[in-house]
């Protein structure tokens, strides 16, 4: 099979793992016959720089085309003090709602290898941890109405849709179907109306899944609960400000977010994969940046976007194998492991397939 692959390197240490992931896509290519054909686009700080514009019509366009889109990292102090809808976030947000892509998965995977890294006591997390965030991507108090009254007030409106909540409560429970059948349901329903909103409709959607656990969870204790049992939870699925939050508490349970992927999916099998870490600008360039987030992510493409369960597979594999023989780049190194660069780690994984 041959898939279109829109590739955004971004900036910062973006090129440098988005090199090494797309090596190890090939060589999948190899093993299964299947052709990658890459476009890389422009988008962030490095099309600013270029076309005067965080996010170029071209951009879209060529991802509008595409099977998945795989992007790198975007942003950077250079472009800080631009105005708020000039700089690379913009970008980011921009092409979020170009290309629809509504439900952002964001896994916590703690490794056996890794769980020295992990801040919590080893009673708490065990071995290993592997729960996903299901954040709304496109709707909620990032989208709604906004305005600023002077010097006086200012705010910002969170609204939901009943259709915005329909698919996201429904891509939760088609996830957890998919592994361990529990869903568990955050928002702040005692005190705003819209998560009363959210929760009716949540519930709704539950009665089409009788085989998912589903049950609630206040934000505020669910971000607690995260730290004292994180364990209980399998898929949680929350609004776009609560996910923003939460996905970043879950990730930093695994102790490194150089390890973690993401992927924010659109209606049907569209998506845009992503490390969840930012582009590090103080270390581009010098071959130390960790690529094991954005070869996940390449991992969880071939899974959700392109269907291809068993090379995904085999690449989690390959990387679980690689940190079992103890290679380690420098954000993950610890005592008695084998230090690597970005290229070499990528390679190892190669290896390792």
């Amino acid at each position: 099979m041959n898939y279109k692959i829109a590739v955004i390197p971004g900036d910062g240490i973006g090129p440098e793992i988005v090199g090494a992931s797309t090596k190890v896509l090939d060589k999948i290519g190899e093993k299964f016959n299947h052709s990658f054909d890459y476009t890389k686009v422009l988008a962030g700080g490095v099309a600013i720089d270029t076309c005067d514009t965080p996010l170029p019509q071209e951009t879209i366009d060529i991802c509008k085309a595409s099977d998945a889109v795989l992007l790198g990292a975007l942003g950077g102090p250079k472009w800080d003090n631009l105005p708020g809808d000039k700089r690379p976030e913009a970008g980011l947000l921009g092409i979020r709602k170009a290309l629809g892509l509504y439900a952002n998965l964001r896994p916590a995977i703690l490794y056996e290898e890794l769980k020295a890294s992990c801040p919590l006591k080893p009673e708490i997390v065990g071995d290993e941890l592997d729960l996903m965030v299901v954040r709304e991507l496109t709707g909620g108090i990032y989208f709604g109405e906004k305005g600023q009254d002077g010097d006086n007030a200012a705010w910002d409106v969170m609204k939901y849709t009943r259709p915005e909540v329909l698919r996201i409560a429904r891509k939760a429970f088609e996830i957890a179907m998919k592994r361990n059948k529990k869903v568990t349901n955050v928002d702040k329903a005692n005190v705003l109306g819209v998560s009363r909103f959210w929760r009716s409709i949540v519930l709704e959607v539950a009665k089409d899944f009788p085989k998912v656990e589903l049950n609630h969870l206040y934000v505020d204790n669910a971000a607690m609960q995260l730290v004292i049992n994180p364990k209980q939870f399998d898929v949680i699925v929350t609004s776009n400000l609560f996910g923003d939050i939460l996905s970043d508490e879950a990730s930093m349970i695994t102790g490194s977010i150089g390890m973690l992927p993401s992927a924010s999916l659109s209606d049907g099998k569209f998506g845009m994969y992503e490390p969840i870490h930012g582009s590090a600008p103080d270390i581009a360039g010098q071959d130390i940046a960790n690529p094991i987030a954005t070869i996940i992510s390449v991992a969880m493409m071939l899974r959700f976007s392109l269907d291809l369960t068993e090379e995904a597979d085999l690449i989690e594999a390959a990387v679980k194998k690689t940190l079992s023989q103890g290679y380690r780049t420098a954000d993950i190194y610890s005592e008695g492991m084998k230090k690597v660069g970005t290229v070499e780690m990528g390679q190892r994984i190669i290896e390792n397939l």
